[in-house]
């Protein structure tokens, strides 16, 4: 179960967002993003060592407002080999130096969000601890997962894990709430939407072959 100290980190996590977003091919702005945290939710590390959060952050910076999905892991020490995938450093009111890494190329994260989608994990509350999230959903009706090492390429769409068994899990870095086409399976939720509303998306999809 993680614990969520509410303390400060410095710099904080919409800093670090603000400088790693247009490093990235599927952000669609053209300047220096104004962001604000609009929902999402975190994933438990078994082992309790990893902090593994999916965070909405809404850019206001152009003519309209986007919604971004943030898959951030953090770490009391570098991650090795994942250099590449460095989002930054904070330092945590408790913790101490954490390491912040896109976390889709985190081992941990993609176990545990494979788990998600097969409902061996339960999602949980952005910032309660000890707290189900039952706004997020997943639908998976297929054998066991293949988990190890997986190819992470990216475009302009977003982010994509090809599987060792051949599947193929998208992550959906712009979530709108059309559903996209010829999904297997999904993993869903909702964030506040610059008019107030609630809106709600795919964040993850699997693809089959």
């Amino acid at each position: 179960m993680a614990i969520i100290h509410h303390t400060t980190l410095k710099p904080t996590k919409l800093d670090l967002l603000t400088t790693w977003l247009p490093t990235r091919p599927w952000y669609t702005g053209t300047g220096t993003p104004e962001l604000t945290k609009a929902g999402g939710f975190r994933l438990d590390d078994p082992e309790g060592e990893v902090g593994i959060e999916f965070m909405v952050a809404v850019d206001s910076s152009g003519p309209e407002p986007v919604a971004y999905l943030a898959l951030l892991t953090y770490r009391a020490a570098p991650l090795p080999g994942a250099d590449h995938a460095l989002v930054g450093t904070m330092e945590h009111g408790v913790l101490g130096p954490r390491w912040a890494y896109d976390g889709i190329h985190d081992p941990v994260l993609r176990t545990e969000l494979l788990a998600l989608f097969e409902g061996r994990a339960q999602a949980q509350a952005q910032s309660l601890t000890d707290t189900p999230d039952h706004e997020v959903t997943h639908s998976y009706p297929g054998p066991a997962l293949a988990t190890g090492p997986a190819e992470v390429t990216e475009d302009q769409d977003g982010t994509e894990l090809a599987l060792p068994d051949g599947t193929v899990l998208r992550v959906h870095r712009r979530p709108r709430p059309t559903a996209p086409e010829g999904a297997n399976g999904h993993v869903s939720g909702a964030w506040d939407a610059p008019d107030g509303t609630r809106a709600r998306a795919a964040f993850a999809t699997l693809h089959t072959s």
